[in-house]
């Protein structure tokens, strides 16, 4: 029985997290859809889940730890391509940011689920703080300070944590907010291309880690 309860309980966070990925607003998403993609019924959901809220919130978390262990991914292979030398800063730094650039441009990945789930946070975070402990985990995050601090052993790691958020936010403000990023190129770059988001995004952000004269 419990092994045919674990089934329901991945088609139900399969199904959610294929409609999530398909829909332009949470409003899309109902009980009935979800189930039916499934081959479930809704009363499904409750049962396992405890509601349609909790289901969607299971399957962000799900992709979060599939983004998180490509970063943790990237950064080994950073490591380990320079050992026993530290990493080269600029393949941190794109580990850091380029999962989340590249699942934002391609339209096979679950990138609109960390979408919705933002969304459906902003609006819920204070009577759901089970909404907060998903987006304000940092350990993935701080997972690259020790590696930053052996490329740059001038900063301490209060310094490199701040040049982390720094980092994260201006990711975080081009994945978002692509209209005013076009605008403030003057329709100049190509923001459809990963390797030249990343590159650029690189460029401005290395500097935060060099040893200022």
């Amino acid at each position: 029985m419990q092994g045919r309860a674990h089934i329901t309980a991945t088609r139900l966070l399969d199904a959610c997290e294929h409609l999530l990925c398909e829909a332009e607003a949470l409003e899309e998403l109902t009980a009935r859809r979800i189930a039916d993609e499934a081959n479930a019924t809704p009363s499904a959901i409750s049962y396992h889940f405890g509601s349609q809220e909790a289901l969607i919130t299971a399957v962000a978390e799900r992709v979060y730890r599939r983004l998180n262990a490509e970063r943790l991914r990237l950064l080994q292979k950073a490591v380990d391509r320079k050992a026993p030398g530290p990493a080269n800063l600029g393949e941190v730094i794109a580990a850091l940011i380029g999962p989340s650039i590249r699942w934002s441009l391609d339209p096979a990945s679950s990138y609109p689920v960390l979408s919705h789930f933002t969304s459906m946070a902003k609006t819920h975070c204070e009577r759901a703080p089970h909404y907060r402990r998903i987006i304000d985990d940092v350990e993935h995050h701080r997972a690259f300070i020790p590696h930053l601090k052996r490329i740059a052993p001038w900063l301490d790691e209060v310094d490199i944590g701040w040049r982390l958020n720094c980092a994260l936010g201006i990711r975080s403000q081009v994945t978002r907010s692509r209209p005013r990023t076009e605008v403030m190129t003057n329709h100049r770059m190509n923001l459809d291309d990963p390797d030249l988001v990343i590159a650029r995004m690189v460029e401005v952000i290395a500097p935060m880690f060099h040893r200022i004269a």
